[in-house]
């Protein structure tokens, strides 16, 4: 195929629609049917496993699983940007992690207890490939799009990436409620579980087909194609990140903020990852059939309700400012999780989700944009939101070790979810030292 020219219509399109691609990882895999799955393996024992010569309670295990890939993912993420600055064929490499990560998706077909470990690898891989293919594909922005085309093709991806993810979840719920009519045998049970083991390779066919349209108009590379991969261009990742930190002391409205973001951020997103995990543990179903479509509703719920909220804390935020409006959605997440100590049924969850829903998506949009704002007169915007995508990724850490302790200490993700509540009320504290006036509108 004829490389396109930047800015050609089709080109812009087809970057876009890899998120319509890659999107149903995120939803069924990170957020619904794979959590439930998970849950619904330990159905017929206690909630404990012996793996890696512990003795440790499943969601643990999952949360201990998902900060060491996100551990992995923070490290290889600079090193992974260093190359694609640099090296001409960064679709062989944004292909390479598709691929891994949409053939591990099929591998969880066979997730077993009996085979924990195989199973773990392809959840971590699974991970770690999703990631991986991000770097490559938010590195080809600058290459095909203008500046002034590049936020408005960027949402398109969003709005692509949430529209696929959301028709295969529906497709997939359908498969799991009635099984027979999709020609699933088994009992109800055995039925559903077959249902989700399908949903898993539904999610790689999708990701590997649709990412195919990408592949074929997007250019092999940037145009400083051909460059020997050296030393000094695998570690410029982490130079940029080592610069980035020595001008936080030069803007310390900046330095304060990103405390903020990041204590923040080890909380919330923290809360998405396990939200389905604690609504399969806690909450007083009354049968596995209502605990497995209303936790996916709910999911839902949250995807529906986060578009309205980030619309209403952008105009918030207009008047009364970002960094306000950033300490007051961090207090509904701090109320957020002292009350889900004491939520049991499936009213509470649903009337939490939908709360979930509104402060979720309010909070990621501005805390990007007011990040965006506090930078400074600088054309290396680049290396600035490469920091911030790293201490995201080590929030996620913290914030999944820290509940993953908790969680096999006390026996409950109650407690766990209270502590995060202090991880929201430091943010405010941090974020009330960023002045008003430091950030503009």
């Amino acid at each position: 195929m004829k490389n396109l020219q930047k800015g050609d219509k089709k080109l812009l399109n087809a970057w876009a629609f890899y998120d319509w691609a890659n999107s149903v990882y995120t939803l069924t895999i990170a957020s619904a049917v794979f959590p439930i799955f998970y849950e619904a393996l330990f159905s017929d024992r206690d909630h404990y496993i012996d793996v890696f010569g512990m003795h440790l309670k499943n969601s643990a295990l999952i949360s201990f699983i998902t900060a060491f890939a996100f551990m992995v993912v923070s490290f290889i993420s600079p090193l992974l940007s260093g190359i694609a600055d640099y090296v001409g064929n960064k679709k062989s490499f944004m292909k390479f992690f598709c691929y891994v990560g949409a053939l591990s998706c099929m591998g969880l077909y066979w997730f077993d207890l009996d085979n924990i470990y195989v199973g773990l690898l392809f959840y971590f891989l699974g991970l770690l490939g999703y990631w991986g293919s991000l770097v490559f594909y938010n590195s080809y922005l600058p290459d095909i799009a203008f500046e002034e085309q590049q936020d408005r093709i960027s949402a398109k991806g969003y709005s692509l990436g949430y529209i696929g993810s959301v028709i295969l979840l529906i497709i997939n719920l359908a498969m799991i409620m009635k099984p027979k009519l999709f020609g699933i045998s088994g009992t109800d049970g055995e039925a559903a579980m077959k249902a989700m083991r399908y949903s898993f390779v539904m999610v790689g066919v999708w990701w590997i087909l649709f990412s195919q349209y990408t592949y074929y108009y997007l250019p092999k590379g940037s145009k400083e194609t051909g460059q020997k991969l050296t030393k000094s261009v695998v570690f410029n990742g982490f130079k940029e990140l080592k610069k980035v930190w020595a001008l936080l002391n030069q803007n310390i409205p900046l330095k304060r903020y990103l405390g903020g973001f990041f204590v923040s951020s080890m909380a919330v997103q923290t809360v998405m990852l396990v939200a389905t995990y604690f609504g399969a543990q806690e909450i007083q179903w009354e049968t596995k059939e209502q605990s497995t479509i209303g936790l996916i509703v709910c999911i839902l719920i949250i995807q529906l309700v986060a578009v309205i909220g980030a619309v209403l804390t952008s105009r918030a935020s207009e008047k009364f400012g970002n960094v306000p409006t950033l300490i007051f959605i961090n207090g509904i997440w701090a109320v957020f999780c002292a009350l889900a100590f004491f939520i049991t049924l499936p009213t509470h969850f649903y009337v939490m989700a939908t709360v979930a829903g509104f402060v979720m998506g309010g909070i990621q949009a501005l805390s990007r944009s007011t990040y965006s704002k506090l930078l400074p007169d600088t054309e290396d915007t680049a290396s600035f939101f490469s920091f911030y995508d790293v201490a995201e990724k080590i929030g996620i850490v913290i914030g999944m070790c820290v509940y993953g302790i908790i969680d096999q200490i006390t026996g409950s993700p109650r407690a766990a979810i209270v502590i995060l509540a202090i991880f929201f009320i430091t943010s405010i504290f941090l974020l009330r030292r960023v002045h008003k006036k430091d950030v503009s509108n």
